[in-house]
């Protein structure tokens, strides 16, 4: 099995050298410690895994012990399951002051991250694994996406054209390594057992009260609504469960690391906007397992198209900042009268507009909407519409097409 170098292996190297403590959280099977064992290749770095149960029971029940037996520089992963490490990895760092002595990974971000805020505050770098990125499956520019001409010109370069066939390929394909790497060449049989692993697992880890029926029923309703307006009556309904228990369920797959939101863009100009956020996958291939497509050809020409083509593109954005060690701070933009903007990207204080299309052959009608930012206090910058054409190009000096691959 071929090994896909990872935007993030530079930032990890980075890190180490500033960081006592490197945490690499991210939902399971993205491929967090096969990167890091990459990495330690040829040092004197150990490895424990808390999968293995005596390992955990040591490090739940005498942690000192186990870093005598574990001594920095040392990969634990799983951490999630013993956070009564955590205090004894704080007092090691602040008596030795070595950098990069604890690689540390974890499946489940926020649980983790209360036990980590309080016992590791300052001394740990926390980076966020997704499954793969388009850029890091077709050897791309590894940078945050920014609609810079200079930047978008020198990706142009270097990746190969993919036309709509292709992407919708990629989309229905997913972004999971063992399925990218040819590990697992059935999708479905991989995504069937991953779902049965998380919600048997993580899930109950995290909500023993859970009927693995329902949460089924509940995610492949979620799935049903990606990228669209998050609506937890709708959810709710579809799934036979009550509201409550909706934002519920849906905080966990938050933790996870299996969806994500984009909140709309405000600022005080800007009063009559809506609060609602859009709700997104980080892998479409999960998607497309859930809402049960069986093939790219049917995707494309099927109901969900252009929820499930925006998903994709608003997902490779984010990922290109994450993979980067970086926030992405992006946003839709949403008025009263339903005049929407995809996305809206805030950088060195100015926004710049984009519109995600099916077509490939965009016109000037779809740049109209990026002229509601105008009235927002920020500068509204370069516009850019992301869509199927094959090469970049421009409807004007403003607003550039930009080609789905080369994100």
């Amino acid at each position: 099995m071929n090994y896909i170098t990872r935007s993030l292996e530079n930032v990890i190297s980075q890190v180490t050298k500033e960081y006592a403590v490197v945490l690499v959280t991210g939902p399971r099977q993205v491929g967090k410690t096969t990167m890091l064992q990459k990495l330690m290749e040829g040092t004197d770095r150990g490895y424990v895994t808390l999968d293995d149960l005596n390992e955990r029971n040591i490090a739940k029940t005498d942690p000192e012990l186990f870093l005598q037996l574990h001594k920095p520089p040392v990969l634990i992963d799983e951490v999630q399951y013993a956070p009564e490490l955590f205090p004894y990895i704080k007092m090691h760092v602040d008596k030795s002051h070595e950098p990069g002595a604890f690689w540390l990974t974890g499946s489940q971000v926020f649980k983790l991250m209360r036990g980590v805020q309080e016992s590791l505050a300052g001394r740990v770098a926390v980076l966020s694994l997704t499954s793969l990125s388009q850029a890091e499956i077709y050897n791309g520019q590894m940078e945050p996406f920014t609609i810079d001409l200079n930047a978008l010109s020198a990706r142009s370069k270097e990746r190969k054209s993919a036309d709509t066939r292709d992407i919708y390929d990629r989309i229905f394909r997913g972004s999971m390594p063992a399925i990218v790497s040819g590990q697992n060449s059935n999708s479905q049989i991989f995504y069937s057992s991953y779902l049965t692993t998380y919600i048997e697992r993580d899930v109950k880890e995290l909500s023993n009260a859970i009927d693995s029926l329902k949460f089924y029923r509940f995610i492949t309703a979620v799935a049903a609504r990606c990228g669209q307006m998050l609506n937890i009556a709708d959810i709710a309904r579809d799934a036979d469960i009550s509201q409550i228990q909706t934002k519920s369920w849906l905080g966990i797959l938050e933790t996870l690391g299996i969806i994500f939101y984009l909140h709309p863009y405000s600022n005080n100009l800007l009063k009559r906007l809506l609060k609602t956020p859009k709700l997104y996958f980080y892998d479409t291939g999960l998607v497309c397992y859930l809402t049960k497509w069986s093939s790219a050809e049917t995707l494309e020409s099927g109901a969900m198209n252009g929820a499930i083509l925006e998903n994709y593109v608003v997902a490779e954005i984010v990922k290109t900042y994450l993979n980067s060690g970086k926030e992405p701070y992006l946003y839709y933009y949403r008025d009263k009268d339903a005049k929407e903007i995809d996305i809206v990207l805030e950088h060195d204080g100015v926004l710049n507009p984009m519109e995600i299309k099916k077509t490939s052959n965009p016109g000037t009608e779809l740049i109209k909407v990026f002229d509601l930012l105008d009235k927002s206090s920020t500068t509204r910058s370069k516009g850019a519409v992301i869509c199927m054409k094959p090469e970049l190009s421009a409807i004007d000096r403003d607003n550039y097409i930009v080609p789905i691959w080369m994100i």
